[in-house]
């Protein structure tokens, strides 16, 4: 069996113990935000100014 392509891609990143990623789904281009503070954090999908998801084609 090969090796199974990865669905999400990280694009950003900033901080090391608290900070922030961005992670884009592959497959439909929603971009998701995780922000984390020690060993907490949660994700959310990323809006714009309309309050529609960010896509990336």
């Amino acid at each position: 069996m090969g090796k199974k392509e990865e669905r999400f891609e990280k694009t950003y990143a900033q901080g090391k113990l608290n900070g922030m990623e961005i992670w884009v789904d592959k497959e439909t281009g929603v971009n998701y935000v995780f922000c984390f503070n020690g060993y907490s954090g949660g994700m959310t999908v990323l809006l714009d100014s309309e309050g529609k998801p960010v896509i990336t084609k």
